[in-house]
């Protein structure tokens, strides 16, 4: 059986919301960038895409958009870094990004304390947290998602695709 995931369209009434929290207009390139992302999302094939720009370009701001038409669909959006320092950079700035939303941060890396981790993984998997970021120990065997809807892997070409295909919960796998 072909693996499905959810559509997750964007309307115009989700698209106002999130830009309603952008501190800034999204420049032609971004635009395009979320329309196509957007437009892979919306159907049930798993969208399997990578975006490219350079430092500064607005690829977070893109990845931002694209997690939170997951989180309006009442999916788990996450995004994985391959270094501690780059995903708590990645945490700092939704933080601030989304500071006026009702979206539930949490963060989830190796260097957690015992009692942290448990805690966290507890709300990941009864979907309290509906935004993850982290390290690669978002895609270690304990970690359970309530619905993952959208993985976002930053600097992908460090990831291994059997590390990327533990995100997949049962048959049902995101949009990547």
């Amino acid at each position: 059986l072909p693996t499905e995931c959810p559509a997750l369209p964007c309307d115009g009434k989700i698209a106002a919301r999130i830009e309603r929290l952008l501190p800034f207009a999204l420049t032609e390139g971004q635009q395009t960038a979320v329309r196509e992302i957007t437009g892979d999302m919306a159907d049930t094939r798993p969208m399997n895409r990578m975006l490219q720009g350079d430092v500064g370009s607005g690829k977070t701001v893109v990845a931002a958009y694209a997690m939170l038409v997951a989180i309006a669909h009442q999916h788990q959006a996450v995004i994985m870094a391959p270094t501690e320092i780059l995903a708590r950079q990645h945490f700092r700035t939704m933080q601030h990004m989304l500071a006026k939303s009702r979206v539930n941060i949490g963060f989830l890396s190796g260097s957690l304390k015992a009692a942290q981790r448990r805690s966290i993984l507890e709300e990941i998997k009864d979907g309290t947290i509906n935004l993850i970021i982290g390290t690669q120990a978002i895609v270690q065997k304990n970690v359970e998602f309530h619905r993952l809807g959208l993985a976002v892997v930053d600097e992908g070409h460090r990831f291994g695709v059997r590390q990327r295909a533990r995100l997949k919960q049962g048959d049902v796998e995101p949009h990547y």
